[in-house]
């Protein structure tokens, strides 16, 4: 960590960390009058930390040259996250149809056998993110879980469009999954642009010999490009991601118009029948709210048994803050859980030598 942020940076975090364990009435007299919209009230803590935010300098990271603005997700990855301890966590390289590309693997025991693995997607609009980005949110899955998780450091926009990162996201799926003991059962996991990804993987592997994913857990996902619903203008500003930042993600990712209605990049276009059991998170005070919950609505309406975790209150990412206040951690930690449940219901396959 000190390593990674400037010295003005920790000192942003520790006041954050601070600001954050205050009790409630003392951070409401930093947020200000509370915020009420769409019948949800904006919780204290997150109220507090967007006053503080939005009052530092800066500009805004679509703003910024592109390797500033990656600089400044990782930052604000650091600031906000946790780093929960794991005992492995080791950087890999694999190969896909593209090229070859990285990952990393987080195992909460050296000693303990792990009973399934996650393939996670970063967040960051196909533009930014990473492994680094990531990072706090792949602990936390892998110590609370006892899963195995593989962050996936695919490729970006605008470097490389549309379908560049599917393409990276399915082979990497597909890798995870000749990796796992074939017994035991994988999830795709992702926040953002990475629960886009999550999504279109499930849809693109339906039909693979080595078995599908067995779960799908989606935080916030991108689930159609091609239309801005009534959320996109309650939150449009103020609210950590902006109406503008999902414009600026969207015109490098997929900059041909005509592509924004296929499957591959808005989910809700897809034939849904037939998916793996989902969990869909989303958050309250967020531009995605709306087809998040409509993504939820059509998983249902094709017959897969599908969760829906609203969180009200919070703002998008709110799984890359689990190291300042309360709500973060409580919110990731049942989502969590949900990843639980749903792997220990997944079917049972019978190793190759026990097959009859």
């Amino acid at each position: 960590m000190a390593a990674t942020l400037t010295a003005q940076q920790r000192i942003i975090r520790s006041v954050i960390k601070t600001l954050g364990a205050l009790p409630e009435p003392a951070q409401r007299l930093i947020a200000g009058r509370p915020v009420q919209i769409d019948g949800q009230a904006l919780l204290t803590e997150v109220q507090m930390a967007l006053r503080l935010l939005n009052a530092l300098p800066g500009s805004s990271f679509e703003e910024l040259p592109l390797a500033d603005a990656r600089a400044q997700v990782d930052a604000e990855a650091l600031i906000f996250g946790d780093r929960e301890h794991v005992d492995i966590a080791e950087d890999l390289r694999f190969p896909t149809r593209g090229g070859t590309i990285g990952a990393r693997r987080y195992q909460r025991s050296a000693t303990e056998r792990p009973w399934g693995a996650v393939t996670y997607f970063h967040g960051g609009g196909w533009v930014v993110g990473g492994l680094t980005s990531t990072d706090a949110v792949c602990r936390f899955l892998a110590a609370r879980t006892g899963l195995e998780v593989y962050s996936i450091d695919y490729r970006l926009a605008p470097e490389h469009p549309f379908p560049a990162a599917v393409h990276d996201a399915v082979d990497a799926y597909r890798w995870v999954r000749a990796r796992t003991a074939p017994e035991l059962p994988v999830a795709v996991a992702g926040d953002s642009a990475g629960g886009n990804l999550s999504a279109v993987v499930c849809a693109e592997t339906r039909e693979d010999a080595a078995a599908p994913p067995d779960f799908q857990l989606l935080f916030f996902p991108v689930a159609d490009a091609s239309r801005r619903t009534r959320s996109y203008e309650l939150f449009a500003d103020g609210y950590f991601l902006t109406a503008a930042q999902m414009e600026w993600y969207i015109d490098h990712y997929l900059p041909d118009p005509a592509d924004r209605t296929d499957p591959r990049a808005s989910p809700l276009f897809a034939d849904l029948t037939g998916q793996p059991p989902a969990h869909v998170a989303i958050s309250g005070f967020d531009v995605l709210r709306d087809e998040g919950l409509a993504y939820a609505e059509a998983l249902r309406a094709a017959g897969v048994p599908t969760t829906t975790q609203l969180v009200e209150g919070h703002i998008h990412a709110f799984v890359n803050a689990t190291g300042v206040g309360r709500h973060s951690s409580r919110a990731l930690a049942e989502a969590a859980a949900a990843l639980v449940r749903g792997m220990q219901r997944a079917p049972r396959r019978l190793p190759p030598h026990a097959q009859g």
